[in-house]
């Protein structure tokens, strides 16, 4: 039986879970557009539109344990993590609420309680934190695995090389996610990369696999398959996620680099389309799932307007040890 049949087969109520977050995903960036064009974003943001099977593929495959780093991208991973909308919504727009008190913004979101480590604005910079965790989880005996998600364009990074050295030394339980969307910022990835991310796993004896990123349940499946195998101490695993990049690679960029042909058929491959028309044909209507969570978002922002912006004179609290912190 053919994947794309597999896929038909699938029973609805797996995949609506799955629908679910990749539309909270889509609710929230497209919100954060119009949020960022009205100037109520402080800063830059990168929206993972077009991206959503990945997050939501991986995090259904996640277990309590777990943990994660993301990238400057990672509004996605976060929310399919289960980070608090309001919370999550109150830090990107730097109110007091927010889930780091407003100072880490898009690009250092972070909530340690379900184990996210935090965004970086560094390319490749989340891969050794994810490893460090990793080899945490190895000595505590935790049973979890962490996640290091990183673009196509931290593949000529050393710092995943050495990563999976080092993972590979020590049989870490440690999933590399590339979402390999075609794009190292602005230019072509095979400008940039000579080599094929399967080869580089390889070199090291890690694990490797390669799916489609718009297909949330090859995504699913996928991530489930190489979370049992670095459970058993099979690691360190790559998960190659083939996907598309909607927006810019920050939000305002107008594209001109890219052919125009390209982003007229970027939403041919729009994972949410496909997930839905496989529900509708199973008799689901998604229509109600779409308007809740509109719903959710919509709350969310009139929360995060609501709130406090951080005084001035906290800035600098939690950054250096205060007198008689090191002693306690």
């Amino acid at each position: 039986m053919s994947a794309r049949k597999n896929r038909a087969a699938a029973p609805p109520e797996r995949l609506q879970p799955l629908y679910r977050t990749m539309s909270l995903i889509r609710h929230v960036e497209t919100a954060l557009t119009r949020l960022f064009a009205d100037n109520e974003v402080p800063g830059f943001i990168h929206l993972s539109i077009g991206q959503e099977a990945v997050a939501a593929g991986i995090a259904s495959a996640l277990q309590p344990q777990d943990t994660l780093a993301t990238t400057h991208r990672g509004h996605g991973h976060v929310l399919a993590r289960g980070m608090d909308v309001t919370g999550f919504m109150k830090e990107i727009m730097g109110r007091e609420g927010g889930l780091c008190k407003g100072r880490g913004g898009s690009m250092h979101v972070a909530d340690l309680s379900l184990g996210i480590l935090g965004a970086n604005g560094i390319v490749g910079a989340g891969i050794p934190i994810a490893l460090g965790s990793a080899m945490a989880h190895q000595v505590r005996k935790t049973g979890g695995v962490a996640v290091s998600f990183f673009g196509d364009g931290a593949m000529a990074e050393g710092v995943l090389h050495e990563t999976l050295n080092m993972a590979a030394l020590w049989n870490c339980p440690l999933l590399l996610v590339c979402e390999n969307n075609g794009w190292s910022e602005f230019s072509p990835t095979s400008r940039q990369f000579a080599a094929k991310l399967e080869k580089l796993a390889a070199a090291f004896g890690a694990g490797y696999a390669k799916v489609d990123g718009n297909d949330v349940l090859a995504v699913a499946d996928a991530a489930q398959t190489a979370g049992d195998l670095l459970r058993a101490g099979k690691g360190p695993f790559v998960l190659e996620c083939m996907t598309t990049r909607v927006r810019g690679h920050f939000e305002g960029d107008a594209q001109k680099y890219r052919d125009a042909g390209e982003l007229d058929a970027v939403h041919e491959h729009d994972p949410l389309v496909a997930a839905r028309g496989l529900l509708v044909t199973a008799g689901v209507d998604t229509a109600d799932v779409d308007r809740t969570i509109a719903a959710v978002v919509d709350a969310a922002i009139e929360a995060a307007r609501a709130d406090a912006l951080p005084a001035l004179e906290r800035a600098i609290q939690d950054v250096y040890t205060q007198a008689g912190e090191a002693q306690a």
